[in-house]
């Protein structure tokens, strides 16, 4: 689960880490209001998506040398100017793809007088199972641009979690981004206080770009990209209230109630499946013979016939999709179960498109039957490489 830069920032502040004050806004009276608390005189307006390269997007409805959607203002007229400008229009960057998010919440911040940026981010590190950070000194840069061109400005390490954070890491940050004296004391307090907002809230990424050096010697986190566990929720009530479904696909959202891993694509070949490695060799072959999916779904090995047809349904809710293809292989999963799930969503929501179901494993000759005997117009295939091939040719006829 994603939250927004200021919710970062206040779990943030809840471990003591420094950052600067500020105020959320929903709406341009909110943003002057805002404005009003902090001292200034320069302000930042920050538009709040869960999304990246913010400072270098674009918004769709206004002209191409309008700035982007962080911007800085000298006057509390000024903040009210770019309120107006930024909320409800639709901002695109390199991580929101053409479609671009709107703009319905923004960070009223105070500005800060930077002196140097640095790059800080912690993460789960799954071939050591410790949780890792990554350090650079070219901090408010696209970090995968850095990894690319100088890679060697780059440092990683990970922490033994039976030990935590020890005076060693950060004298290693430290020493990665030539800080000394009374800012190096500064960066190994900041390094703990991030790792105990990792561990105590289940994060699975922080990622705070840029960590500053004010010119008056202080360490501040001047953004703050978090995620979290999805999988832990239940143990965070706070977190989990923090949620804003706006910035969320409709059709996630649903699956989620449902406890169904779904995530949507872009391509036209809905896909059901039981098994996330399965699932990930049916998007493969899918591609492979010239079509691209639609979603990656997979029902687990436990679905109930009320999964698999909320599965079917949001599926077919996607407009993007010209065909459906269902691969079981049933093991703790029994293809009857499949069957009647199928059967019993297609009566629901009606059958627009070519629909190919693969059945194998547990039960396969009474899921068979239960296809074969429900009238349906439904295309039976033998294995995963023969049903990927009619799916795609009758989404290519259709």
């Amino acid at each position: 689960m994603n939250i927004h830069e200021y919710q970062g920032k206040a779990v943030l502040k809840e471990f003591g880490a420094p950052v600067s004050a500020g105020f959320p806004a929903l709406t341009v009276t909110e943003a002057v209001e805002a404005a009003k608390k902090l001292p200034g005189p320069l302000y930042v307006v920050k538009s709040q998506i869960h999304a990246g390269g913010r400072g270098k997007g674009k918004f769709k409805e206004l002209p191409a040398d309008a700035k982007g959607g962080v911007r800085l203002a000298k006057s509390i007229e000024e903040v009210e100017s770019h309120a107006k400008e930024m909320l409800g229009n639709t901002l695109v960057t390199a991580q929101t793809g053409p479609a671009g998010k709107q703009v319905n919440r923004l960070y009223i911040e105070d500005g800060s007088d930077i002196e140097k940026e640095f790059y800080l981010s912690a993460l789960v590190d799954r071939e050591t199972s410790r949780i890792a950070f990554v350090v650079s000194t070219e901090g408010g840069m696209d970090i995968e641009a850095v990894a690319h061109d100088t890679p060697e400005k780059i440092k990683t390490f990970s922490v033994d979690p039976a030990t935590g954070i020890m005076p060693h890491h950060g004298r290693t940050v430290a020493q990665t981004l030539g800080l000394t004296g009374d800012q190096a004391k500064q960066a190994g307090t900041v390094l703990a206080q991030i790792y105990a907002a990792f561990v105590g809230k289940d994060m699975a990424m922080l990622e705070i770009n840029p960590l500053i050096v004010t010119k008056q010697g202080q360490i501040k986190c001047l953004d703050a990209k978090v995620s979290f566990d999805s999988n832990s929720l239940y143990r965070h009530p706070d977190v989990v209230a923090l949620r804003d479904e706006t910035e969320e696909d409709a059709k996630e959202i649903e699956a989620s109630k449902y406890d169904l891993a779904y995530i949507a694509l872009d391509g036209t070949i809905g896909c059901m499946v039981n098994g996330a490695g399965l699932a990930m060799a049916t998007l493969d072959i899918i591609q492979l013979y010239g079509e691209s999916p639609a979603n990656f779904l997979d029902v687990g090995g436990g679905a109930t016939e009320e999964k698999v047809t909320a599965a079917f349904k949001i599926i077919t809710a996607d407009p993007k999709v010209k065909g459906i293809l269902v691969n079981i292989f049933g093991g703790i999963m029994k293809c009857d179960v499949i069957a009647r799930g199928v059967i019993a969503a297609v009566k629901a929501v009606g059958l627009q498109v070519p629909l190919v179901v693969r059945l194998e494993g547990t039960n396969v000759e009474e899921g068979k039957e239960i296809i074969r005997t429900s009238g349906l117009n439904v295309i039976p295939a033998d294995d995963l490489d023969d049903a990927a091939q009619k799916i795609v040719a009758a989404v290519k006829k259709a």
